[in-house]
């Protein structure tokens, strides 16, 4: 495969995710995978694909996956899941922001765990928006802002801080559903909750499920 000029090379986090992403899945989190991915058809675009945590869950309706990876370490573990996923996964490098797809050309966008992280939300979803088919869904699970001011005041002081240079450049505090709302999506459904469940919020414990609808 070809590298292209967004290549990424992140050996510690791709380290550390590798290893908390399966973690996380057996507290809990696989649940809200299959929900995110469930009724999917077609071809389905997954930006910020990791190690390929979702390809086994997607269903058999999906007549492709493109997945879009920056990061070259994660991605190569990305093109081994691909080889056992119950469909067709391409693995590809590429980042949110230069998707190496035509427009117009997927049926369905999967964001999970990305849009924290991408350095420019704003034209990740318009990229996003560019490469749907008209009335192309957008299905999206993501840690966002908390809903309480003192959460969200944490989440930005972290931000603002050392969180982004220790976690692969994830933003705790981004209102993402409204960003969608505002890159030429119909927001459709936005389910909020919390995970993990600990006593005390983490930064990171604020959730959303959604999807939403490409919109002219």
């Amino acid at each position: 495969m070809t590298a292209r000029r967004n290549d990424t090379d992140r050996p510690v986090f791709a380290r550390i995710w590798m290893a908390a992403g399966p973690r996380l899945d057996r507290e809990g989190f696989v649940e809200w995978r299959r929900r995110l991915l469930h009724g999917l058809s077609g071809r389905v675009l997954e930006i910020g694909a990791g190690h390929g945590l979702n390809f086994s869950h997607y269903g058999a309706d999906v007549t492709e996956v493109v997945a879009v990876e920056p990061e070259r370490h994660l991605r190569r573990m990305a093109e081994a899941a691909a080889d056992s996923a119950p469909v067709p996964v391409t693995v590809r490098a590429g980042s949110a922001e230069d998707v190496p797809c035509a427009a117009g050309s997927m049926d369905a966008a999967v964001c999970s765990l990305v849009l924290c992280s991408v350095r420019d939300q704003r034209a990740a979803l318009l990229e996003i928006h560019r490469v749907l088919k008209p009335g192309g869904e957008l299905r999206f699970l993501e840690h966002v802002r908390a809903g309480n001011p003192a959460g969200a005041l944490v989440q930005r002081a972290l931000d603002a801080t050392i969180w982004p240079l220790l976690v692969g450049g994830c933003h705790t505090s981004r209102a993402t559903t409204d960003a969608i709302a505002a890159g030429g999506f119909e927001v459709a459904s936005a389910t909020h909750f919390r995970f993990p469940t600990t006593a005390v919020p983490l930064p990171t414990s604020p959730h959303v499920l959604g999807a939403a609808r490409r919109v002219t």
